[in-house]
């Protein structure tokens, strides 16, 4: 069976815009999982190379680094422990990385430091972090992950 007669069928090819060239494209919507999309290789290219450049970029020195200050490295060593060094979301361990995984903040440190109330060091607090895995990392950071859910995750694990 394929086609409409098919039971799996969602209707084909959608219509999407490549999110950095505007031009229009078709994809299976197995393939819209992000919410970011891309009709080339040189597109995707492109927006990473600039998404990750300047403060998108994890190891830019501009403005803050990454010393986010007093606070960090005992509530990131907490969340590490807490999470059994593995990726709320998706599971891959420290052993399958090679490395620890990240801490993501729920609320971005930026928030605070931009803040006329808050310091950097008020955004570190273990209800506010969660390990990540690199990719779920990335897509936490570009809102393909909501935060509930890693909310609910985290507090599955402690």
């Amino acid at each position: 069976m394929d086609g409409e007669r098919n039971p799996r069928w969602k209707g084909g090819k959608r219509t999407i815009t490549c999110h950095e060239c505007d031009e229009k494209f078709e994809r299976h919507p197995s393939e819209l999982g992000d919410k970011v999309h891309f009709c080339s290789i040189e597109c995707r290219s492109a927006w990473l190379s600039e998404s990750f450049a300047g403060e998108g970029h994890p190891n830019w020195r501009g403005g803050s680094d990454r010393n986010y200050g007093p606070g960090w490295a005992a509530v990131r060593r907490q969340a590490l422990e807490r999470d059994g060094y593995a990726c709320v979301n998706c599971g891959t361990t420290r052993s399958e990385l090679g490395r620890n995984p990240d801490v993501h903040h729920l609320l971005p440190v930026r928030l605070f430091a931009e803040s006329d109330r808050h310091t950097i060091a008020d955004a570190h607090y273990l209800g506010n972090v969660v390990t990540l895995c690199p990719g779920c990392h990335r897509r936490a950071e570009y809102g393909g992950i909501r935060e509930t859910r890693l909310r609910e995750a985290a507090a599955l694990t402690g």
